[in-house]
Formats: structure tokens, sequence, C-alpha cells
């Protein structure tokens, strides 16, 4: 709910938070980015030329072609080039970081206002033009126009919410290498967002100047992996990796596969649903080179599967790289089972299998994007049964403090005895499982008085 408020009250949510940071260079990396400019693919239906051939692509998807992109390019992007706006080195370079950039897309609420008006944000602004496409024109309460636009109310800080609120810290083996789990680590390659998410678990550290790619840091935490036997797979995440660059991308990529005891790498990634221009040729011709590499994408919204994912997705598939999906639950903007269920089905059709349903971190200033356990618990109800079962994602806690992540169902069983199990299905009707009784662990057979196999 958007409530006016004065500037005072502003003031006071806010004078305590001044910061001078500045989101960093997008291209914190070693490596020299490609001088060309690459269009997106031309090897799906999906290509981003549908846009302008609206009638075409209805014929093939008709829930994704609406003329967003097409009529936000033209309004405030007049006369630029297809390759220029495909280029993922131009939407990183004109990134709208500022309030006044903002300001020129969107009109801002107060709430919205009040951010700027003291200070800059903990966590920076930072959008892409063709993400901000997407939500061009929109009310401040519209989706994907929350989860990315900052809001006074990140400065509320509720109880049990804190800036490390899965205790990545105490699991620290050096900077920006995380093991937490026996035979698995995480290695955060940068601190840099292509568009950051305004509910992000690590918002001390991103866009922050506080992780960098340098060969340096990078090649220490590789060491630590070559020499923990016990390693068996490696997530990389940051920040998001595919913001570096082809060159640094193989290069790290091809130090960890150098591991014996390395069975698999994965890359944590929202580039396909905010930036989709980045999966390019090149970079699928870097990641095949890699299996078995396996990747996890971050979609929150039904209106993030466009066309341009949609053929983003399908270079990534089309490569042989697994793609799972990890969405976070979000209080007014998935929180819902219709929802949650297109936006399910979305990703199964961009061949993405959801794999989880995230409970939001109590992350210090994520109140107003919190749900209850509860609402969580009902949304699965009204997935399971009623859709495919691949549609259906694992709802998990990862618990605070470091627990790890902990899966949450629905309570099926009505009672159980020695005689059985009482079961509840989705349509909320009974039935009883029956237990073997009299039947060994050994099993069932004639030796035992059953006269024989059904």
């Amino acid at each position: 709910m958007y409530l006016p408020m004065d500037s005072q009250t502003i003031r006071s949510f806010v004078q305590e938070h001044e910061t001078d940071d500045e989101p960093p260079d997008p291209r914190q990396d070693d490596e020299p980015p490609s001088p060309s400019l690459t269009c997106l693919s031309t090897h799906s239906s999906f290509h981003v030329s549908a846009l302008s051939a609206e009638a075409s692509c209805q014929a093939v998807l008709p829930s994704l072609c609406n003329s967003k992109t097409q009529d936000f390019r033209h309004r405030f992007y007049p006369g630029l080039p297809d390759a220029r706006w495909n280029s993922w080195h131009w939407q990183l370079q004109n990134r709208i970081c500022t309030p006044t950039a903002l300001s020129r897309f969107l009109d801002l609420s107060l709430e919205e206002m009040g951010v700027f008006a003291e200070l800059k944000t903990k966590l920076p602004l930072g959008v892409t033009p063709y993400y901000m496409s997407l939500l061009h024109g929109s009310a401040p309460g519209h989706p994907l126009r929350r989860t990315v636009v900052p809001t006074v109310h990140e400065f509320f800080k509720l109880p049990g919410e804190e800036n490390d609120p899965l205790g990545e810290e105490g699991h620290t083996q050096m900077p920006g290498l995380v093991h937490r789990y026996p035979d698995r680590v995480l290695l955060l390659v940068s601190g840099f967002c292509s568009t950051y998410c305004r509910y992000c678990t690590r918002s001390r550290l991103v866009g922050r100047g506080k992780i960098y790619p340098s060969r340096s840091r990078l090649e220490k935490a590789i060491d630590y992996i070559r020499n923990t036997p016990t390693i068996r797979d490696v997530l990389l995440s940051g920040g998001d990796p595919l913001t570096l660059s082809d060159a640094k991308l193989d290069w790290i990529l091809g130090r960890i596969r150098e591991i014996p005891h390395v069975e698999i790498i994965r890359i944590g990634t929202k580039v396909p649903a905010v930036l989709p221009q980045r999966v390019t040729p090149e970079l699928v011709r870097v990641l095949r080179k890699y299996h078995p590499l396996w990747m996890s994408l971050h979609f929150t919204h039904p209106e993030e599967c466009t066309p341009e994912a949609y053929d983003a997705c399908a270079m990534l598939a089309d490569a042989g790289i697994p793609l799972g999906s990890q969405t976070v639950l979000l209080k007014g903007i998935n929180d819902d089972v219709a929802t949650m269920k297109a936006l399910m089905h979305q990703m199964m059709r961009m061949r993405v299998k959801p794999y989880y349903l995230y409970q939001c971190d109590p992350v210090a200033g994520s109140g107003h994007f919190r749900t209850s356990v509860a609402r969580g618990l009902e949304i699965i109800r009204g997935l399971r049964g009623h859709t495919s079962g691949y549609a259906v994602p694992t709802y998990v806690i990862d618990a605070p403090g470091g627990g790890g992540k902990i899966p949450l169902l629905p309570n099926y069983v009505v009672s159980s005895s020695d005689a059985g199990v009482v079961l509840e299905n989705y349509e909320n009707r009974l039935f009883t499982y029956p237990n073997p009784v009299g039947c060994p662990d050994g099993g069932c057979g004639s030796d035992n008085g059953v006269e024989g196999y059904i």
C-alpha cells in the first residue's frame, strides 16, 4: 500500500542511513570487453525482431507478444539502431542509476522520491534500459517496479532482520568464498549486477565495491577449492557472474574445471530476465566447453517472460545447459496461486525447471516484501495436483544464521496407525494407504502366509 508521506516523516526514516557509495563500474574485470556489438540470436522463434512483427508473433505465443519494449524504444531512444539496443555492453553503459534518470521514465511516488531526497540508498539503484521498458508507465504498485525501484520502506528494520541473515560471513573462508555445506562452495565472483533487486540477501555486499573479480583474489579462492578434496560442486554467484566478459568467464571456468574432484559447476544469474542481450553465441560457446555446467535462473513474475527471455533461455538450453529457476516469494508481487502458476508455466515453456521457491530472507529492510510462511504453503497446495509435477518448485526457507535450506510442505497426512496412513489429496478427499501389516521387512511371499504376489 502506498500512502502519501510528508517530507519531515521521510527525513526521519532516512537521516541515519546516508551513504556516499556509488554503484561500481559495470566492467570490474581484468579483461577488455569485446569491441563488437552483438545482436540477439536469430535461432529461436522468440527473436527480438518478433516485437516489430506482432501479428506473426501472436501466432507463436500470444501471451508474450506485446509492444511495451517497442513503444519504449520509440519514445525514449528514437533512431537507436537495433544493434545498439541489442548490445549488452550498451545496456550496461546506459543503466538507469540516478533519481534524475529514473524520473525520466517513471512518475515517482512520494515513497520513491523520499529515498533520494536525503541520501543515496544502501543498495544502489541500477536498472537496464531493457528491464525499464517492462515497467515504464506503471503505477508504484506494479510488480516489476516494486522489485527494482527503492522506497523508504527499505529503512524499516523489523525484529529478526539482519544485514547478513544467512550467516554467510561466519562461513567465509576468504573474501568471496563461502563454505557452508561439506561438499560444495559458493564463490562470489563479482559484486556487480546489471539490475539490483531491492530484496537482495547480499545487499551488504553487491554494488558497494566490496567484491572485485581480480585474478589474485580468484586464484586464492580456486586454490582453496583445489586443496579441499571434499568439494565436488562449485556455485558461481555474486553479483551476477554473467556480467563478466567472455574471456574472464572462460578463465574462471577453465581453472575450476582443471580440478579433478570438482564434478559440477553451477552459475546463479538473473541475466535472462533483466539483460537477455548478454546471452550471445560467443558466450554460449564458452559455457558449453565446461560441462557438466548447470544454471540457476532468477525469475520473479510472468511479465519477465518476454520473447527476449525466451530466446536467451533457448540458447542456453540448446547448448545442453540444464536450467532451473529460483523464485523468491514476494508480498504483493507473486504471492497468489494464479500469478505463481502462470510464472511456473511460462518457465516450463522456456525449458526452465522450477527448482526452488524461496521464502524471502529476513535481510534488513525487507519487511514490506515478506509474506507469512502459511501463505507460501497455501501457494504450494494450490499448485500440487492442479498443474504438472515438474511445475511445482520446492518451497524452502534458508534458515537464518546459516542453518541451510529447509524444505516445507503442506501437511497431507491426516492420521497414521499400524494399519495405514490417511491422506488428503489436492481435492481435499481422503484416502487410506495400507501398511504391510504382518509382512516383515524382508518382503511378503508364500513362505510367510501370503498366497502369492498380486
